[in-house]
């Protein structure tokens, strides 16, 4: 890695192309460029998760922390390859008035004609497609998960701020979840007259689970408080009798059927970098997750409505 200190995005550029003439590789077959937004606190976090899942996405990675916008405007860089990249990669520190303009430093370094995803691995903006930094994406990448507070609020505050490119890694970690609902209904394609979730009493993932269910099977689905972690139960209730899975520790989930023995299901938490790995293979529009966002803030919109 290489340190530039009150450098530029022109400076930053040139130091991309030493590095590749350095290690021998003037060209690289990198597919996209993804933006990370994070504070100096998390960022080894977050740069060792988008190295991992670069293994999937070559890119360009530019890691931006965002300092204090008091002072005079400073750029610092640190600039690379290799390491376990499989693509280029940078950290930069804006401070000073360039705080408010980051996209000024950020859009001359986008690879020219691929696309943009943007990750804010903590604290999402409230608008992400009316972020200066968003508004360079196709893809919108935030966790209300990982928000400092009011976790439940920021979810609902993702999908009433929708925008086609947005998601959310709450919704990437249900993916495991549906597919299992999905597969057990059609094995046994019975009608479900009502549902329920329990998991955490803040799991955004458990709420967004919660408004899926209720989009697709149009029915009441109750949610429900657990210790966790994350989504520990989901039951569909059929004229048969329940499907129920359930998973208390995070890894084995047990699977229940009317009239079928109970049986073991792997379901294990996801790790950071694979739930970034899929959203990045995903740039286009994700219209289940639009409409299931849309059935949360109904849900909540109701929930509101019932209590005044």
């Amino acid at each position: 890695m290489i340190e530039l200190t009150s450098t530029n995005a022109s400076e930053i550029a040139a130091e991309f192309v030493r590095a590749r003439t350095r290690a021998g590789s003037p060209a690289m077959g990198m597919v996209m460029t993804l933006i990370i937004v994070v504070n100096e606190d998390q960022a080894e976090d977050a740069m060792a998760a988008a190295r991992a899942a670069s293994h999937e996405h070559p890119a360009r990675v530019l890691g931006v922390i965002l300092g204090s916008g008091r002072g005079a405007p400073q750029v610092n860089a640190q600039v690379g390859i290799g390491s376990g990249w499989t693509g280029e990669t940078a950290l930069i520190r804006l401070k000073g008035e360039v705080v408010k303009h980051p996209e000024s430093v950020v859009l001359p370094l986008l690879l020219p004609d691929s696309p943009v995803a943007v990750w804010w691995p903590c604290h999402p903006p409230e608008d992400p497609a009316g972020d200066p930094l968003g508004r360079l994406a196709q893809r919108r990448i935030t966790d209300a998960a990982a928000a400092s507070k009011a976790r439940t609020r920021a979810i609902h505050q993702q999908c009433a701020s929708y925008t086609k490119g947005n998601t959310d890694l709450a919704w990437t970690r249900i993916t495991s979840w549906r597919a299992l609902l999905a597969a057990s209904l059609d094995q046994r394609p019975v009608k479900v007259t009502g549902a329920a979730v329990t998991g955490e009493r803040i799991s955004p993932s458990a709420d967004l689970l919660a408004a899926w269910l209720a989009d697709r099977l149009k029915v009441d689905v109750k949610r429900s408080s657990s210790e966790g972690p994350g989504i520990t139960e989901v039951v569909l209730e059929t004229r048969d009798g329940p499907i129920r899975i359930t998973r208390t520790d995070g890894k084995l989930a047990t699977f229940s059927s009317p009239g079928q023995p109970d049986r073991p299901v792997a379901l294990k938490r996801r790790a950071l970098p694979e739930l970034l790995a899929e959203e990045l293979r995903r740039l286009d529009e994700d219209d289940v997750y639009a409409e299931t966002a849309r059935a949360l803030v109904k849900m909540n919109e109701a929930k509101m409505g019932s209590r005044s």
